[in-house]
């Protein structure tokens, strides 16, 4: 007898250690238990278990705050899971209240809308939710979360239209939802991003209408509204003053402008510039001969005449970056004579 009590007391030593030595809060243990049987407890987080410490690197996804060594969990990585049907993003994620990244990518079984307890995460920082089945409408919800710095819906089944109230964010450096069915135009309150708003990406929807003059007032660094089905003046991502452009996309769209009006002074680090399949005239700037770090031009398919000019990087792009347009001429394509 004494021999067993002996024994039942090491095994009880041994679970309080184990106990006192796991740093992962237990409301967050339970919240990322929940969060797996909501999604069917896929293979790929078959680590998670109960009897293990969540802060450990075991747990595929997760990482806690170990720098202020609160140790509650403040990243969940929720990628390439194999669901075995399709599950709704879980509402058991805004049981993380210290979440400040939220990636969830790749998931083809993740299905319906983005569900409106995210806007309990009051500390999230960067949410990312890409290459995915998830439909519905962008939330109007997210102008309610004021940390957030970056939003990335790229790949869904998202539809709708674009909330205005995205301009409110204190905090936000750049939106991309490329790749969804959202329609309508881009409203005219996204000139009222913050400062610090760098980069714009919407290609791969169906927007129409006019790009809005107020995104003159914007310091974009990469733009890309691509393959949509915009209409009239894009000059107003241009500027003498767009001293950050790094990379500028709208190809494939119902813009119609002139090309030659543009300014570009001092958008010394632009790499790249897609005009093709517009209704772009006038002639190429001369300033683009400046461009030190262009490293891809394509203006074809448009109604673009004169000259190309000589020098810079313009004669490294070969005739299908030129091709197709009213009058254009000159290295790569063939002479003005």
């Amino acid at each position: 007898m004494a021999r067993l009590s002996i024994i039942v007391l090491i095994i009880m030593a041994l679970v309080f250690r184990t106990a006192l030595s796991e740093l992962c809060n237990p409301q967050d243990k339970q919240a990322l238990l929940q969060i797996k049987k909501d999604l069917g407890k896929p293979t790929k987080l078959s680590s998670w278990l109960p009897n293990t410490d969540c802060c450990s690197p075991e747990w595929e996804g997760v990482s806690c705050d170990i720098d202020t060594k609160t140790y509650r969990v403040n990243s969940l990585d929720l990628n390439d899971l194999s669901l075995t049907k399709p599950y709704p993003i879980p509402s058991s994620i805004a049981n993380l209240p210290y979440l400040s990244f939220l990636y969830i990518s790749r998931i083809n079984n993740l299905v319906g809308p983005i569900p409106p307890s995210i806007a309990k995460l009051t500390k999230l920082r960067y949410l990312y939710i890409t290459h995915t089945n998830v439909s519905g409408q962008i939330p109007n919800f997210l102008s309610q979360m004021k940390t957030l710095l970056t939003i990335d819906f790229s790949y869904n089944a998202l539809s709708g239209t674009l909330p205005p109230s995205l301009s409110s964010l204190p905090n936000l450096l750049g939106i991309s939802f490329d790749g969804n069915r959202i329609s309508g135009p881009i409203p005219g309150s996204f000139g009222s991003f913050p400062k610090h708003f760098t980069v714009l990406t919407l290609s791969r929807n169906r927007l129409t209408g006019n790009i809005p003059a107020t995104l003159a007032k914007l310091e974009l660094a990469f733009v890309d509204l691509s393959q949509n089905m915009l209409e009239g003046d894009a000059s107003v991502l241009f500027g003498a003053n767009k001293v950050n452009l790094q990379k500028i996309n709208l190809a494939k769209n119902l813009l119609v402008f002139d090309l030659g009006k543009i300014r570009l002074s001092k958008s010394k680090d632009l790499q790249g510039l897609d005009l093709r399949n517009n209704r772009i005239y006038g002639s190429l700037p001369q300033v683009l001969t400046s461009l030190k770090y262009l490293k891809s031009l394509n203006v074809s398919y448009n109604n673009l005449c004169g000259q190309i000019p000589q020098g810079g990087k313009l004669q490294r792009f070969d005739e299908s970056s030129y091709a197709h347009n009213k009058c254009l001429c000159g290295s790569p394509l063939p002479s003005c004579t």
